[in-house]
């Protein structure tokens, strides 16, 4: 009997240490999957030379404001009617000229151009000249004002998100999104996007230096970052399988101290 006790006492040790053990590890998750570009050197200053940015081209459904300057600066307001007034802010912007499916827009006095493909520094210098026969001296500024990326999945704040400048890069992005959860893979992430009537799906490793050098890592406008999560996030969510796990492995040490209990009276 004593035997037998002893052997119970010993296995419910081992099972107690297990229980612990479990417990610990199904909250940890590897680290070494978690530090963004892990072979950048942290030990020295390193550069390089920033070759993969290109101006985002006008596309169909984005919206561009124009504002033109002139010496008869009456005339020329009639182009100016789409800019906000001063402190005007709007996350989803209601001005502007509407680039149509045909990648054109209808202008005053001028009628309708194609404005897709173009840079806005294009559409800017295309203007300038053809608004001359009709204004003294113009000078036209375009800049596209829905200019939005999506960000979904593993993140703290996955939203739309809108940006005043056409320069936005992923890391940026991610910044507006409160940054990747703990439990998201950031060696799996997908970015999806739509120009030139294809869509394209691109991998994104964010463990790895490389990324700075995508032609990717710039972002355009309407681009959809997506962040996949973990098996860690399913384990972390699914709370009632770990509260059934922990009653059985309770119901279990119970067990095995009520069976001392007996063969030691």
């Amino acid at each position: 009997m004593k035997t037998t006790a002893t052997a119970l006492m010993k296995y419910g040790k081992i099972l107690l240490t297990l229980l612990v053990f479990s417990i610990v590890i199904s909250g940890c998750a590897s680290y070494d999957k978690i530090p963004y570009f892990q072979d950048l050197s942290r030990a020295n200053i390193s550069s390089e030379d920033i070759n993969n940015f290109s101006l985002h081209t006008i596309q169909p459904l984005d919206r561009v404001a124009i504002s033109v300057t002139s010496l008869n600066q009456d005339a020329a307001n009639v182009f100016n009617n789409n800019v906000p007034n001063a402190g005007t802010t709007s996350s989803e912007p209601t001005y502007g000229y509407t680039v149509d499916q045909n990648g054109e827009v209808m202008l005053p006095l001028v009628g309708k151009i194609k404005v897709s493909g173009q840079t806005t520094e294009q559409l800017s210098a295309q203007l300038t000249q053809q608004l001359a026969t009709y204004l003294s001296k113009p000078n036209v500024y375009v800049r596209i004002v829905n200019f939005r990326v999506a960000v979904l999945g593993d993140v703290m704040r996955p939203n739309v998100y809108t940006s005043p400048s056409e320069r936005l890069t992923i890391t940026e992005a991610l910044s507006l999104a409160g940054d990747l959860n703990i439990t998201a893979k950031r060696d799996d992430i997908i970015l999806v996007r739509e120009m030139d009537g294809k869509r394209t799906y691109v991998p994104i490793d964010l463990t790895s230096k490389k990324l700075f050098q995508s032609p990717y890592f710039y972002l355009k406008s309407n681009d959809l970052i997506f962040v996949q999560p973990s098996k860690l996030k399913l384990q972390n969510n699914d709370t009632g399988y770990q509260k059934a796990a922990l009653i059985i492995s309770a119901l279990s040490l119970v067990a095995i101290t009520v069976s001392l209990f007996v063969y030691n009276h």
